[in-house]
């Protein structure tokens, strides 16, 4: 069939997605990385990967459950459409993930890091298998037996299971199933063993999975068999939160209530070991009442290979190695941070620059004797929170403390849960996000009293406040004491503490107020300036680009002589290249050690140019149905670094792939000799910076 003119447009949101995330896979192929850290990319992709199927493949089957079958995103499909597509996406991808996983199974033998299974296990490494099984695993296993005339025992999301067929031969009938859960929850999933003689400086890695197999028979040695085996087995569930309306109960019960309820989702996937027997199998589905349209994957031994993430460090020179975060020019280990600001407004690059920066100002607020309140939104933390322990400090010291918490931020309801009561013990005044729209935004408010009046010192970023991160993503933290600014975030604190007030804000864009046509206004300016004979342009640098009437815009400004870049490191539902609609945008995506989550937008505005930091991607939820913060970088000095970080990552020939409408994903050529590196780069940039 045909398609339409319409879906020609647009990249469909969830397949552009899987593009991605194979672009993560490449890095684990990419044989310039080091050999642990290309592990580690199995593990991200993995992990990523299940996100995926407990959110969107999630949403879809909703979709498809409840006989939906209007448009779905962006072009004219069904869920079922994107559906079917995903599964065969998923199923190629899985293929090429096992065999980069037997390739570098193959590359750490050669370096002498040996993974082996329970039938390469020696003597010695034998015996200290069925050690370790007897007294770190056993106790936390329970078997249970499977039968036809009980219920099938619930299988946990996330969790990994072994099947295990118990056959004597010659007699089918006398099978007999069971399935037992790894547990790995607090436990490693990975094993060193002893060495083997005359092997000292190899190292020898069992899986946990492994170990199980080989004790079986410690396992099941009640029953008569002749053979036993055992196959892994995972189940993703749909990790939607159903928000109970029972008015009688205070959100953060109904929260409660939710993630109780997430835990029994509905199955969205299971993978299999493909090896598994096909009566087996079938018990299994059948018992389970899986089908094919239940994404039945496939799939190799090992599942939840998330968990390669934390694969033992055996070898430093196997590793990344990282190089330590950069101070600011401005700011040594004896400066007060409200100092340096009172001169300057500073801006830090994270993980290139540290943010121990902005803990500085937080812990310093909070001993200052002339520090009256502070402000702050928080979406995810650190899971040992240095910014928490300084707002409790600062509560305890008599400081008005305001944090809005976001009990809806995903994955992280529990431990926002956790926060909010922590924070209130302290006396710390905690909002629970705005009716009906999500708080995504990244700022924080001290106000001081200094010669009479008041001083507001602000910071508006592109990510959490969480120092763990910082460490690995790369993120923009503006801090200022503009005064058109700061009274500006004053506003949008002042609309979070009283949603019926509305402001007005002449240099912050706030969405879901005026994001999207302040920036489509934006965009017109620079089609204007086209038409007009002046250089017209606009660098785009997001997470994501999907919203259709963005995208539609932009086209626009193509067809008029806008020149676009658009450096997107995730969904980019927009075709650069294509002629009569975008042959003036062009896109790459990077892909590298730290993640790239830095958001920010510059247009040209005839050789005056516009520079926005912002917390929001151009997708829909976050220009209409979330309060997301844009600020204006005023500062020449921050505006350069901006400029040179776009023109960096821009000139990258190492780890940047081209964005195209058939998503090919190949890697960024040019006729540059010298190979360009942008991370690389851009550390040593910030490094020799006067």
């Amino acid at each position: 069939m045909q398609k339409s003119k319409k879906e020609s447009r647009f990249i469909n949101r969830e397949i552009s997605w899987l593009s991605f995330n194979e672009r993560v896979l490449q890095e684990a192929d990419d044989e310039r990385n080091p050999l642990l850290q290309r592990v580690r990319f199995l593990g991200i992709f993995s992990n990523n990967l299940d996100e995926f199927f407990r959110v969107r493949v999630a949403t879809m089957k909703r979709l498809v459950d409840i006989g939906k079958d209007s448009k779905v995103i962006l072009g004219d499909v069904t869920p079922q459409d994107v559906l079917d597509q995903i599964q065969d996406t998923v199923i190629k991808l899985q293929l090429r993930f096992r065999e980069i996983y037997q390739k570098l199974l193959r590359e750490l033998d050669k370096v002498g890091v040996h993974v082996i299974d329970e039938l390469q296990l020696d003597t010695i490494q034998g015996e200290f298998a069925r050690e370790y099984f007897t007294n770190e695993l056993s106790p936390l296993m329970v078997p249970i037996m499977l039968s036809r005339d009980k219920s099938f025992p619930y299988l946990k999301d996330k969790a990994i299971y072994l099947a295990v067929k118990m056959s004597v031969e010659g007699k089918p009938k006398r099978n007999k199933y069971a399935v037992v859960e790894v547990p790995v929850g607090n436990n490693p999933r990975f094993v060193v063993l002893p060495k083997r003689k005359g092997l000292e400086s190899d190292t020898y890695i069992i899986i946990v999975d492994d170990i199980i197999r080989y004790s079986l028979d410690d396992i099941f040695f009640m029953f008569e068999y002749d053979k036993i085996e055992a196959y892994t087995i995972k189940i993703t569930r749909d990790a939607e939160l159903d928000i109970d309306d029972d008015i009688s109960m205070s959100f953060m019960e109904k929260m409660a209530i939710s993630l109780k309820r997430r835990n029994i989702g509905q199955p969205v996937r299971l993978v299999y070991d493909e090896r598994m027997p096909v009566d087996l199998f079938k018990f299994i589905t059948k018992q389970m009442d899986l089908g094919e349209e239940d994404n039945l994957i496939p799939g190799g031994i090992y599942h939840n290979f998330k968990d390669f993430i934390k694969f033992p460090s055996v070898d430093a020179y196997l590793e990344v190695q990282n190089p330590p975060a950069l101070p600011h020019k401005d700011v040594d280990d004896h400066s007060s941070i409200m100092k340096v600001l009172r001169k300057k407004d500073i801006l830090l690059h994270y993980p290139y620059q540290t943010f121990n920066h902005f803990i500085d100002l937080l812990r310093e607020a909070a001993v200052d004797p002339y520090v009256t309140s502070i402000s702050i939104t928080l979406y995810r933390v650190a899971e040992r929170s240095k910014v928490i322990n300084a707002l409790n400090n600062a509560a305890k010291n008599g400081k008005k403390v305001t944090v809005l918490i976001e009990l809806l931020a995903r994955f992280d309801e529990k431990a926002n849960l956790k926060w909010s009561e922590k924070l209130q013990e302290s006396g710390v005044r905690v909002i629970h996000g705005v009716p009906g729209l999500k708080v995504h935004s990244k700022i924080a408010l001290i106000h001081r009293k200094e010669s009479g009046r008041v001083r507001s010192y602000a910071y508006i970023g592109t990510g959490n406040f969480h120092e763990g991160t910082a460490n690995i993503y790369c993120d923009e933290g503006l801090f200022t004491t503009n005064r058109q600014i700061t009274a500006e975030v004053t506003k949008v604190f002042e609309f979070l503490k009283h949603n019926y007030r509305r402001f007005n804000y002449r240099h912050l864009v706030v969405s879901p107020y005026s994001m999207r046509k302040q920036f489509m206004q934006l965009i017109t300016n620079e089609i204007r300036n086209a038409k007009n004979g002046k250089p017209a342009y606009i660098d785009i640098k997001l997470n994501n680009l999907v919203d259709q009437g963005m995208v539609n815009h932009l086209y626009s400004a193509s067809k008029a002589g806008v020149k676009i870049r658009l450096i997107i490191r995730g969904i980019c539902s927009l075709k650069p290249g294509v002629k009569g609609m975008s042959e003036n945008i062009e896109g790459i995506s990077i892909v590298d050690k730290y993640l790239e989550h830095s958001r920010f937008v510059v247009f040209g505005n005839a050789g005056d140019e516009i520079f926005y930091i912002t917390s929001a991607d151009w997708m829909t939820r976050n220009l209409d149905h979330r309060v997301e913060v844009a600020c204006p970088v005023y500062d020449d000095d921050i505006k350069k670094e901006l400029r040179a970080m776009f023109d960096i990552q821009w000139s990258d020939n190492t780890k940047a792939r081209i964005l195209d409408s058939e998503q090919k994903n190949d890697y960024k050529k040019t006729r540059a000799v010298k190979e360009h590196r942008a991370q690389i780069e851009y550390y040593d940039y910030l490094k020799n910076l006067k």
